[in-house]
């Protein structure tokens, strides 16, 4: 319940960049938010209502791990306002598992899925990842299957990727080589097109009307506050600055009172990059006019790098909107680059 209040104490004080605005969406994740107990859960969407205007519709997605999954607990999230949750699976394999450093077992995920099913909520999201260690095509298709069979409205299925300073890092295993890891995601999206999911974002699939609105906010180059340990925000303000924030890592820091890390105005010469390397995530076509609404220029000072981007053919362009098209996935990386700014 303290940490709690500090999340609140934080919220308090990034109201004045809020400018009052209405929330449609709120993420609780990071480490194990289903930790938490269900009071401290009301304590803290309570908190939240009280300092902010929440949609009366608003998405509030909640993330778990599949061993901290109880029916008690979650009916009491439920009652605070938690509509939707994300279970974090990872994979069905108990050798993957363990290899991963999850302390859940395949039996646990499925009774997750199926309590999550049996709620009630708006939707439930299983989080899956190919591309493991040692991971032979027919394995990451069996977890694909395995989770389809579970019936989720949502699917995050994406690959592993090392992070610098893991112990994954410092013995890096063996992965699956691009041409294997090319056939398990052609094959697995098939699979997942087969059972009714559209693929709406590089690594999200979603029966229809189940796409997640939060992580299409982020994808929109929208903005959002972000509060407790490490958090993320980005927060246009009434005079067209775009803030972004940091928040303290470290608990102790943090528990101490110590919210803000850092905070920052985005460079104008940024802006195209953040713009694209988000807006580009999504498989949607991208107002043009939305460059100019979120990032505060004119299309004109992109309008090279845009000749470029059709030139190569990684987009296409109508007076309205640029689509992605299919080499522009692949090729995603060289696409955004040309977006960087120079140093």
């Amino acid at each position: 319940m303290e940490y709690v209040q500090h999340l609140l104490d934080d919220l308090e004080q990034d109201l004045p960049l809020t400018q009052g605005r209405e929330v449609r969406t709120i993420f609780i994740g990071g480490g194990t938010p289903s930790l938490l107990s269900s009071n401290a859960m009301q304590f803290l969407m309570d908190g939240v209502r009280a300092r902010l205007p929440l949609a009366a519709d608003a998405e509030i997605t909640m993330e778990a791990n599949p061993g901290t999954v109880e029916a008690d607990r979650f009916s009491g999230y439920q009652q605070a306002g938690i509509n939707r949750i994300s279970i974090g699976v990872q994979s069905f394999s108990p050798q993957k598992l363990e290899r991963l450093g999850r302390i859940h077992g395949p039996d646990e995920a499925i009774r997750a899925a199926h309590l999550a099913a049996a709620l009630g909520l708006r939707s439930f999201n299983l989080d899956l990842m190919h591309g493991l260690p040692d991971q032979s095509i027919e394995e990451a298709l069996d977890d694909l299957r395995r989770a389809i069979a579970l019936n989720p409205p949502h699917l995050s299925w994406y690959q592993l990727t090392i992070e610098p300073n893991t112990l994954f890092a410092s013995r890096p295993p063996v992965l699956p080589d691009d041409d294997a890891l090319w056939d398990i995601f052609e094959q697995g999206h098939q699979l997942l097109t087969a059972a009714g999911y559209e693929q709406y974002e590089t690594s999200a699939y979603a029966k229809p009307g189940y796409r997640c609105e939060h992580n299409l906010n982020y994808w929109r180059f929208g903005d959002y506050l972000g509060i407790g340990c490490g958090a993320h925000g980005k927060l246009t303000q009434p005079d067209g600055r775009i803030v972004r924030t940091v928040k303290t890592r470290h608990p102790r820091g943090f528990m101490a009172g110590k919210y803000m890390d850092k905070q920052h105005d985005v460079a104008d010469a940024d802006k195209p990059f953040e713009f694209f390397m988000n807006r580009f995530r999504l498989l949607e076509a991208a107002p043009r006019a939305e460059f100019t609404l979120y990032t505060g220029l004119d299309e004109s000072v992109i309008r090279p790098q845009l000749d470029e981007a059709l030139h190569a053919g990684y987009i296409s362009e109508s007076a309205e909107e640029w689509q992605i098209t299919h080499k522009g996935k692949l090729f995603l990386n060289s696409l955004l680059e040309l977006f960087l700014a120079e140093e």
